[in-house]
């Protein structure tokens, strides 16, 4: 059913990819390739003003299986596979910094962008170490399930999955991949693409202002391209869950409703918009990435009444969830746990959010933590954040020690120069 789901976006893709940069503010070219030393991202690309092709390439296959079913034989491409009932580690990343130079210039953005940002060339490290540890990547969908009992009730339960013998399972997991318009000023890039050649890429304006395309300077791309070099990495190719909000659209396509001052004029440039993002989301769906919810306007839900959780989610479900399709997994804005207290029991908000679909409610803590709620067909579980903060923790370079060292990943020339705990 998954590579039919698989093939079936691909043929969606090919019907709808010409919508692509069909607003006055997408890019619709790319460049033949930005350079790499080594593998790890250029911090620079070269602009381009080629026209698209009238006709788009037909994607390359991709092919997504199930982890929680045994190969055959228990050995697939030659790889033996084994049962994994142990932890599932789960990792978070925002937006990856794609010129520090712009980030790290000292005004009033810059310490809030170290502490929870890591740069593109950090970030490659890091895929880079996990790699060399062992970590596969897995869907955060397929390891959970919900099973009804013979007494009909419905929980939500930890999945058994086989993985190639010796490998060890990770989730990776991105907030904020909305391009806030503080990011386009702040040394990242401005949306995802598709270039020439079919694949995302990503487009934005360098220092200088000069447009580039490129594959070496977004999380999206970055991961996308980490794994078409090391596919082993991927072997049930997944790649990451996408949380989005609403409010400044997604993606990087201006999909928002604004209830000030709003003209048909800015309705068809939202609708031109809309248009310019569907390939971009079939594209991304049809190669291993999922969407989940951080609420429309990042709201912290352990705060907020009834009605404005629930007023907020409906306006997730018609701006992003109407153009993404229907999730399991909501994240957490700022990590606040829905009611505050919904490890032990589950208040009106948190079910309404069950009922309406959601299974998989994300926080962030100091491990890879979970449990299946037994009052109601939920899991909550932690999630850990490599960023700056981790980065120069003595305390967290410890706890990461099973991903990298921070020492071997953090960029202290490029970063602002403030303490770090495991050099003193």
């Amino acid at each position: 059913m998954r590579r039919f789901t698989a093939l079936l976006l691909s043929l969606l893709l090919l019907s709808s990819l010409a919508a692509c940069g069909s607003s006055g503010g997408s890019q619709s070219s790319m460049e033949a390739g930005s350079s790499s030393v080594g593998g790890e991202p250029s911090q620079s690309g070269a602009s381009s003003s080629q026209a698209e092709p009238e006709t788009p390439p037909e994607p390359e296959p991709y092919e997504i299986s199930d982890p929680t079913v045994m190969p055959e034989g228990g050995v697939r491409g030659g790889v033996a596979y084994a049962a994994y009932d142990g932890v599932v580690e789960h990792l978070f990343f925002h937006p990856v910094v794609a010129y520090p130079e712009l980030a790290f210039d000292g005004d009033y953005k810059s310490d809030g962008i170290d502490d929870w940002m890591v740069t593109a060339g950090e970030y490659w490290k890091i895929l880079q170490s996990v790699y060399e540890k062992g970590y596969v990547l897995v869907d955060i969908n397929d390891c959970w399930s919900e099973q009804t009992s013979e007494a009909g009730e419905t929980r939500m339960v930890k999945n058994t999955l086989y993985l190639p013998e010796g490998k060890q399972p990770l989730i990776l997991s991105y907030d904020d991949v909305n391009y806030y318009q503080y990011m386009l000023e702040n040394g990242f890039t401005y949306k995802l693409i598709i270039g020439e050649d079919g694949k995302l890429w990503s487009w934005g304006l360098d220092p200088d202002g000069n447009e580039v395309t490129s594959r070496d300077l977004d999380a999206v791309t970055i991961l996308d391209k980490f794994v078409e070099e090391h596919p082993d990495f991927s072997p049930f190719g997944a790649k990451g869950c996408l949380s989005l909000t609403g409010y400044e659209g997604i993606l990087g396509y201006r999909t928002q409703t604004d209830s000030e001052n709003w003209t048909a004029e800015r309705e068809a440039n939202r609708q031109k918009e809309i248009e310019a993002v569907r390939p971009i989301i079939a594209e991304l769906k049809r190669t291993g990435w999922t969407f989940g919810s951080h609420t429309w306007g990042h709201i912290s839900l352990n705060t907020r009444t009834y009605e404005t959780v629930t007023a907020d989610m409906q306006k997730w479900f018609d701006e992003v969830g109407s153009l993404v399709g229907d999730t399991q997994v909501l994240f957490y804005p700022f990590g606040g746990r829905l009611d505050g207290d919904d490890v032990k029991q589950s208040g009106p908000a948190f079910r309404w959010m069950q009922e309406q679909g959601f299974r998989i409610f994300c926080s962030v803590g100091i491990e890879s933590w979970s449990k299946c709620k037994d009052d109601i067909s939920a899991v909550i579980c932690d999630r850990l954040h490599p960023d700056g903060t981790t980065l120069r923790s003595a305390k967290s370079r410890e706890r990461y020690m099973k991903f990298y060292d921070a020492k071997d990943i953090i960029d202290l020339e490029a970063r602002p120069q403030r303490e770090v705990g495991w050099m003193t």
